[in-house]
């Protein structure tokens, strides 16, 4: 079993009962579960730059590494994401990766082929426990609807050789809603 992607019945039996070296998906969909994969759905959260300041005042220069980006989230039922947009969005389910499972994060097809990207790092550490935030670009020339509730992509599991030496403890542990990036967080000296 160690080194392969977890089936349907596997991932079934691990995450509707919570156990320690269990994966573990709330809320939780039967229908979702897919032969080698878990369909993730869109959240109510969105999260965008701000293009002002709090003052009104347009923010120009460059976005750096080392410096927050100042974000806006809503929370609303579906999002209108225009052309050649940018936004971040989060998954409705909150997961639990013990420390010898991880997860690969793929958008699904028949998205893409509407010109939505779901263009995320794509892997889930083993030890994660949060909602995934997903970066979703609009590709195409016409805005695009995001409903909430919607099957935007999948999870793949895939079972370690061994448990994680040092399973995932960074910045993003137990996030909920969609999270701008804390990257600037690598540059903090203490």
């Amino acid at each position: 079993m160690y080194g392969s992607i977890l089936s349907d019945f596997t991932i079934k039996q691990m995450a509707t009962h919570k156990k320690d070296d269990w994966v573990f998906i709330n809320p939780f969909r039967d229908e979702n579960v897919q032969p080698a994969s878990y369909d993730i759905t869109i959240g109510d959260s969105f999260t965008f730059e701000r293009e002002y300041t709090e003052n009104g005042e347009l923010i120009t220069g460059p976005k750096r590494f080392d410096e927050p980006v100042p974000y806006m989230t809503v929370t609303c039922d579906s999002y209108a994401l225009e052309p050649k947009r940018f936004v971040l969005a989060t998954t409705k389910e909150y997961i639990q990766l013990p420390h010898n499972i991880t997860a690969f994060v793929e958008g699904r097809s028949s998205i893409g082929r509407l010109g939505l990207f779901i263009q995320n790092a794509g892997w889930v550490d083993p030890g994660f426990e949060g909602q995934i935030t997903l970066e979703l670009f609009n590709a195409s020339d016409r805005t695009i609807i995001i409903p909430a509730g919607s099957r935007v992509g999948q999870l793949v599991f895939a079972m370690m050789d061994v448990g994680a030496e040092k399973p995932y403890s960074g910045k993003y542990q137990g996030q909920t809603g969609a999270t701008g990036s804390m990257v600037y967080k690598d540059f903090i000296k203490g």
